[in-house]
């Protein structure tokens, strides 16, 4: 009897051990591009929330009482960093989270867009295999024993990301040189610029709580008509008045939307970061090679 109670409690730790091995690390990322790419490091060992999710802006983002507790129940928190979460100061305060935090852009140079750090650094596909090594090892410092896994994940995803900026590179090979050139809503695509050699021209700086000034709308409409800018896009996370006004005053074509610090919901164009690429690349080139 003495025998069959030994085996039992010996087979009752090892299920403990296999429980708490299998443990699903907790992880809130500030965005909802950053969750995608958790997921995608981490597979089944994760389980991710975003701050702000779907279609959310968070430049101009308020963190919630629910979002306090989020932060204050998670193992690990992911921010892009460059300034783009001014309000995490705030919100880690307000939970008295201790847990450590992994920053995407850690390694990446910024690009300076008037006077201030462009936090947009995910638009170079080259940078987010720098997102992609920074999610891997803030994952491994929290859950070492995962970290066959956490490797895995990063390796099979950056296989899928070497592939995308190939696509990228390839689309825009095709494309005139002189028909390379486009208006969005704001200054979210200087690293995609620098990176594919397509040149966008934005209204609104870095940041969306920034408003363009008359002056700042008919300079653009002036540059839009002397280069004869092709089309103009819209955003998902802004206004589209002011993009429909400068195509209305300068017969520019409205290429489509653009998605720039947001994805969509699992229904829309941009479901996943690599979705999201392929969009944009998709929408601009069509416009563009007319």
């Amino acid at each position: 009897m003495k025998w069959l109670l030994g085996l039992i409690c010996l087979s009752l730790a090892m299920a403990g051990g296999t429980a708490r091995a299998a443990e699903r690390v907790n992880v809130v990322a500030s965005f909802s591009i950053l969750a995608d790419m958790v997921r995608n490091v981490g597979g089944n060992s994760v389980d991710v929330v975003a701050l702000v999710g779907p279609d959310g802006d968070a430049h101009v983002y308020a963190p919630t009482p629910a979002d306090v507790r989020k932060v204050a129940a998670a193992r690990l928190l992911l921010v892009n960093g460059f300034g783009f979460e001014g309000w995490m100061p705030r919100l880690l305060q307000a939970s008295g989270s201790k847990a450590p935090i992994a920053v995407a852009t850690k390694g990446i140079t910024p690009l300076k867009l008037g006077g201030e750090a462009d936090p947009h650094a995910w638009q170079s596909v080259a940078n987010a295999k720098i997102y992609v090594g920074n999610i891997r090892d803030g994952l491994i410092a929290v859950a070492p024993d995962q970290a066959d896994a956490f490797k895995a994940g990063a390796e099979a995803y950056l296989a899928k990301l070497d592939a995308l900026d190939r696509e990228v590179r390839d689309a825009v090979a095709k494309l005139p040189e002189d028909r390379r050139k486009v208006i969005s809503t704001h200054g979210a695509f200087g690293y995609f610029a620098a990176a594919y050699g397509i040149q966008f021209i934005a209204p609104i700086g870095v940041s969306t709580d920034s408003e363009p000034s008359a002056r700042d709308i008919a300079d653009i409409i002036s540059q839009i008509k002397a280069a004869k800018i092709p089309a103009v896009f819209l955003e998902n996370i802004s206004d589209p008045r002011l993009i429909e006004r400068i195509a209305a005053e300068t017969g520019a074509k409205v290429g489509g939307t653009l998605y720039s610090d947001s994805l969509t919901g699992e229904k829309g164009d941009a479901p996943t970061y690599i979705d999201m690429v392929r969009h944009n690349i998709k929408a601009l080139t069509g416009a563009l090679a007319e």
